[in-house]
């Protein structure tokens, strides 16, 4: 019986990671319930008089963005603030035909009057956080404002944002994402609903309670003393926006998050490019942990509660390595329950951490009722979204375990840049964007084994045991078959 112990202790370590993990969101879902609106107790800058409005700089890292580009320039052309205060910087990395279409553009800009500066290199060194730090160094504004080439912020952005930072403690303040595509397809409405959670539940319950949040990378403002005093710009993982935060909020900078302003972007519309977004983010989570964890424990200034916040954030991809063992090891289980009577009271016991489940249901619907609205026709739409949510989230267990292994063994990868489309209805054709990748890649392949397998879990329920089956697990087993179904096809199809 060693093998079935060691698939049981694996299990149940899996199972127990989940049930923390769940713990610390609920926490989360308590702080965001019970915190005050205290907005208006803030100091904040009067922009109508110049003597206190400070100059802020506008960055767009930019790379190889051919579809969006215009739509980008144009839209940042129109933001509103005091005349002679903002400067914009353009910082393309591009290769491509989009490089001279960006130049055209800007000269264009800069003779209506609009202070746009069109800023190079000679290489990609630091990717993303090599072009902000290069851009840092000519950078007059005392805020730099960071906007992605596919968020387009309302006119009105810098006037709500830049206020904050009467506050001479303030950082950052960072804002909410909204989604210009989110009824494009299924995909996309499984991406809004993750991000709706991230940017209600669990930003707005850090920040409220004055524990770590992250600036996503876009959306944000950052103080130029901030950055600098942080440590600047470090490309060594793939997410310095999350490195570059929690360097600041080590050092005592406040994070200043706003739930009430949105900032519209575009969802990734094909499966390769979330898989790439996806990729990317749980890798630099990994590599986040590796690098700032030990950093967070030893401070001797942060709270307990904060530090276990703190790390349970930095590990926050590391779970789809849970999720994915809990899952393989559920058909063995489901065995080994019904060879083993006298495990009985373990079954028994184990069954409690479908409360990791059930918490997970209360706090998101909490979070979708809090975007979309409550009354019984959107929790009957929110029941069928958090089924569809989870199942296509497992089926994403593989390529992000993958990630988050890479990320903690040290792994070093490119920094691939997640290709944007500028679509807004099915009609819309995305097989012609030339950044998209051809061929499958290994882990599409093991998928769709998967697949087969957690067919093969649902069939078990029938035939196990000698008192005509047991479904306990069966609807897992049917939403990882649903889901690694899902991101197998939609891989498969996405590159034909």
């Amino acid at each position: 019986m060693i093998w079935e112990t060691v698939v049981i202790v694996i299990y149940s370590i899996a199972l127990l990671l989940i049930f923390f993990y769940a713990l610390a969101q609920l926490n989360l879902l308590f702080n965001y319930l019970r915190a005050k609106k205290n907005d208006k107790e803030s100091p904040k800058f009067d922009l109508t008089n110049p003597e206190e409005t400070p100059y802020v700089t506008i960055q767009l890292p930019v790379y190889n963005e051919l579809y969006v580009m215009e739509r980008l320039l144009t839209n940042i052309a129109k933001i509103e603030y005091p005349e002679g205060k903002l400067e914009i910087q353009v910082l393309d990395d591009s290769t491509d035909e989009s490089f001279e279409q960006t130049a055209k553009h800007i000269k264009e800009l800069q003779q209506k009057g609009i202070n746009i500066h069109h800023v190079t290199r000679e290489d990609r060194k630091g990717y993303k956080a090599g072009a902000l730090k290069e851009g840092l160094k000519t950078a007059k504004g005392e805020f730099i404002a960071i906007f992605d080439a596919d968020f387009l912020p309302k006119k009105d952005w810098l006037l709500k944002t830049i206020p904050y930072f009467k506050d001479a403690k303030i950082g950052v303040v960072q804002t909410r994402w909204g989604h210009l595509n989110k009824d494009y397809s299924i995909l996309t409405r499984v991406q809004a609903f993750a991000l709706d959670v991230h940017f209600t539940l669990e930003q707005a319950g850090r920040n409220n309670q004055g524990h770590f949040i992250n600036f996503n990378g876009t959306a944000g403002v950052w103080r130029k003393e901030c950055i600098l005093d942080a440590g600047n710009w470090q490309g060594d993982t793939l997410t310095e926006d999350l490195d570059l935060s929690y360097r600041a909020q080590l050092k005592n900078w406040k994070f200043k998050y706003l739930e009430g302003v949105e900032t519209p972007a575009e969802l990734p519309v094909v499966i390769s490019a979330a898989r790439s977004q996806q990729f990317r983010w749980n890798k630099g989570g990994a590599e986040n942990f590796q690098k700032m964890s030990w950093k967070v424990i030893t401070n001797k200034t942060i709270p307990f509660k904060t530090k276990v916040h703190g790390i349970l954030h930095l590990l926050n991809s590391t779970m789809f390595l849970s999720v994915l063992v809990v899952a393989l090891l559920s058909i063995p289980m489901l065995y080994i329950k019904n060879e083993y009577a006298h495990l009985k009271m373990y079954f028994i016991v184990m069954s409690f951490f479908v409360l990791s489940t059930l918490i997970f249901f209360i706090c998101y619907w909490y979070t979708f009722k809090k975007t979309y609205g409550g009354g019984f026709i959107k929790f009957i739409e929110y029941v069928g979204m958090f089924f569809v949510f989870f199942s296509i989230a497992m089926g994403f267990s593989v390529h992000n375990t993958v990630a988050v292994l890479e990320g903690h063994f040290g792994k070093k990868s490119e920094f691939i840049r997640t290709p944007k489309f500028n679509l807004s209805s099915l009609k819309d054709n995305w097989r012609t964007n030339k950044y998209l990748k051809k061929g499958i890649s290994a882990n599409v392949i093991i998928e769709g084994l998967l697949m087969l397998y957690f067919a093969f879990g649902m069939y078990s329920a029938f035939v196990v045991g000698n008192q005509g089956g047991d479904f306990g697990l069966f609807p897992f087993h049917l939403m990882l078959f649903i889901g690694f179904g899902f991101v197998f096809f939609k891989s498969i199809t996405s590159k034909v």
